[in-house]
């Protein structure tokens, strides 16, 4: 595939020097969903499925992007402000790293590149974020310019926000901070990742529903009416305790206490306890979660990951019939847990189970959940091995 890149470099942008190349890896959420954002912490991992980049810097501010996946070639100019393509277009990823940049220091150097990318889109995968980063990271070395990774993550978890999603930090941060063997517990407001070695005897398996909810459409929307519930929730029950300028869950918790919090909740209309339920308990149990993989605990964390489906299910209401479905194949497939991984509304199931067990798991999930379904053309793949 390199050297196929390479070639349609030089096809698309003519001879000259030979382009430089990068990576940006997708992830995988084990436990921590809805908290980012929050101030709460996440637990990811990153997985071997990547955006590639190949490019080549210009003298001038224009960024010329081809696709070798098929999406149309774009083009715009680096400034403070750019205009987006129309909604949903696969470019307006690119020009919401290349104006983040440009506030931060000003005209950078345009480029001509070429993206390749294997994570299965609008699957919870992060490869949104992914292209941001890969796009974010190609400028930066066109413009002979460079952020520490910790800062980058920061600036481009606002930067995406270009987008209309109004999202936290974990994708940007887990793309620019993992660790190849570990999960990263990520704290945020300042971000603060912390590597967690997976344990020898743990495996991971990614299953698709065969449902896709891209963050252009519906489900982008749905995600920022969950980010506008949860957040009023949190004021609502900040007013009622007296508490002033309180901006994010974390900063109400150190104040007041998990059980004071969930007691002021009590007066909430369901429609606000209940979400409001989920972002405290979310956050409590990645605590446990991470105590438990370096405790090696492998039944504990399954217990949490499935506390974490069921909550994600019932307070917050972003599951579906195909995802509740699929991870209830993957229990009776013998994973020790499993839950819905990325924003929800579709996409994917994370199990965990034994590395012995795992194609055993597979299996069963193709008898069980994929016979007889349709398989839409745009996943050629729903079954993977999360490989930190």
């Amino acid at each position: 595939m390199n050297a196929f890149l390479f070639e349609r470099f030089h096809e698309l942008y003519g001879p000259g020097p030979d382009p430089l190349a990068l990576r940006a890896p997708g992830r995988v959420n084990l436990i921590g969903e809805h908290t980012d954002y929050h101030g709460l912490p996440v637990l990811p991992m990153a997985i071997g499925r990547e955006i590639r980049l190949l490019f080549r810097p210009r003298a001038d501010r224009v960024v010329r992007l081809a696709s070798a996946n098929g999406f149309p070639a774009r083009e715009f100019s680096v400034s403070r402000e750019i205009a987006p393509f129309e909604q949903g277009d696969w470019g307006n990823y690119a020009k919401a790293a290349a104006q983040a940049l440009a506030l931060e220091y000003g005209h950078l150097a345009g480029m001509d590149a070429l993206v390749w990318g294997d994570i299965p889109p609008a699957a919870g995968l992060s490869s949104s974020s992914a292209l941001v980063v890969a796009c974010a990271l190609a400028l930066l070395a066109a413009g002979r310019a460079a952020l520490d990774p910790v800062e980058l993550a920061e600036l481009l978890a606002r930067g995406e926000r270009y987008v209309g999603t109004q999202g936290g930090g974990m994708d940007q941060a887990v793309c620019l901070c993992a660790r190849a063997g570990h999960a990263l517990k990520l704290d945020f407001f300042p971000l603060r990742p912390q590597p967690v070695p997976l344990p020898s005897g743990w495996a991971f398996v990614i299953a698709h529903s065969l449902v896709t909810a891209p963050k252009s459409a519906e489900a982008r929307q749905r995600y920022n009416a969950v980010h506008s519930s949860t957040a009023e929730a949190r004021d609502q029950v900040a007013a009622r305790l007296g508490e002033r300028g309180i901006r994010r869950y974390a900063d109400l918790l150190a104040r007041r206490g998990a059980e004071e919090v969930l007691e002021a909740a009590a007066a909430l209309p369901e429609a606000l306890r209940a979400p409001l339920r989920h972002v405290i308990t979310e956050g409590a149990r990645v605590e446990r979660a991470v105590a438990a993989m370096r405790a090696g605990a492998f039944e504990e964390f399954g217990r949490l990951m499935l506390e974490s489906h069921a909550s994600l299910r019932g307070d917050l209401q972003v599951s579906c019939g195909e995802l509740d479905e699929l991870a209830e194949a993957c229990r009776g497939g013998g994973a020790a847990g499993a839950r819905l991984t990325g924003a929800g509304f579709g996409g994917c199931v994370v199990a965990l189970c034994r590395p012995d067990a795992r194609e055993a798991l597979k299996a069963h999930l193709e008898a069980s959940y994929y016979r007889g379904r349709p398989r839409p053309a745009g996943i050629p793949e729903y079954l993977l091995d999360a490989v930190p």
